[in-house]
């Protein structure tokens, strides 16, 4: 995916993350939690045998989700 394709796609995962753990920031956050959350969640998928993150489609999209969320959970855990 091009580096635009990227952005676009972490900041809407970073936003429907945020949207789902209750938390807040803005877009330049969003991004960056979408973008870190789908490295976590395709190394996730990556040790479970699975595919990770391979273009803009449904379960792509998932597994950055699924990331996203667990790095919020974990920079809360930190925070605390």
């Amino acid at each position: 995916m091009g580096i635009i394709i990227w952005i676009f796609f972490g900041g809407l995962v970073g936003w429907v993350a945020s949207m789902i753990m209750g938390s807040q920031g803005g877009l330049i956050r969003d991004v960056i939690v979408g973008m870190i959350g789908a490295l976590i969640g395709g190394y996730l998928m990556s040790v479970l045998g699975k595919s990770g993150v391979g273009g803009f489609n449904i379960y792509s999209f998932l597994v950055a989700l699924l990331g996203s969320c667990i790095l919020i959970a974990i920079v809360r855990i930190i925070l605390r």
